[in-house]
């Protein structure tokens, strides 16, 4: 498989202060971090709340300008991407926002919703193409053509992050961008919505870039994973050799902190934990 995305050496800082504060505030939010995804692969990122996984996520997407490394997109460095170039990236890497109720404008039908990009970007013809299109989209996620006459209001938590899928595919993307595109779902809408994204990619050639919280769903999907901590990746690696034999301590834990549903299963896993991190203390020397 070819490489699509390259993420090399990346590097984002937020400088904040205002007239109040005597000193101006650094962040440094990602450093060092690198990976590849290829055609057709899932690269699924995981980490705590803060770990810079989002933040990465909208570099991908151009929303953020990284302070050091590159992001290459089919061998082009999308930094330097003007005018048509950057509407047709924009065009190419598309995103499944976490939220799919505050990322659909109440105000307008679905039908519409789908339809703008679709006119933006001049991929119909006329309104009887675009309808023929948006009907496809509705299909394609399994929705039926009548709900392109609903407003989100009228849908489903579920129902409303396939309206997200079907916008991220109208362009026709190569790569998707799914930023905690199921944390906001109740279990079992999660588990039909991840299936439907492993059929689109079957059917699409579709590659993603997964983030998430959650390394058990990040397994399920991913093809390989990186574990970031503080902004940095501390592991990274095939999906099944991270989550069965994992390395680094920070995975560890975040396979601890995985529901199951049997209270044994789960104090044996925190004895587990506290074992180990007692005999690494105890290994520690003094200073």
């Amino acid at each position: 498989m070819s490489t699509l995305l390259r993420v090399q050496n990346l590097g984002i800082t937020y400088r904040g202060g205002g007239l109040l504060t005597l000193r101006p505030s650094v962040t440094r939010a990602v450093e060092g971090v690198s990976f590849e995804i290829a055609t057709g692969e899932t690269f699924g990122l995981v980490g705590e709340s803060g770990s810079g996984k989002s933040t990465i996520g909208r570099a991908v997407l151009r929303l953020v300008d990284p302070t050091d490394g590159q992001i290459l997109f089919a061998d082009t460095d999308i930094a330097g991407l003007r005018g048509r170039d950057l509407l047709h990236y924009r065009s190419q890497v598309q995103v499944v926002f976490q939220d799919p109720w505050s990322s659909l404008n109440p105000r307008r039908t679905i039908g519409d919703i789908l339809s703008e990009p679709l006119r933006r970007h001049g991929m119909v013809a006329n309104r009887t193409e675009c309808r023929a299109r948006v009907a496809e989209l509705l299909d394609q996620v399994g929705l039926a053509s009548y709900f392109g006459a609903r407003y989100p209001r009228e849908l489903s938590g579920g129902q409303r992050q396939r309206i997200g899928i079907a916008r991220a595919l109208a362009l026709r993307p190569r790569l998707i961008v799914c930023d905690e595109a199921i944390s906001a779902l109740d279990v079992s809408t999660q588990a039909q919505v991840l299936n439907l994204l492993l059929e689109l990619q079957a059917e699409l050639g579709l590659s993603y870039l997964f983030i998430a919280h959650d390394l058990g769903v990040v397994h399920h999907v991913s093809h390989r994973i990186g574990v970031l901590h503080r902004g940095s990746l501390v592991e990274i690696g095939d999906a099944e050799a991270v989550y069965r034999r994992p390395q680094h301590e920070r995975t560890r834990a975040l396979i601890d902190a995985e529901p199951v549903p049997d209270p044994a299963t789960q104090r044996a896993r925190r004895e587990a934990r506290r074992a180990t991190k007692a005999v690494s203390q105890s290994a520690t020397p003094a200073l």
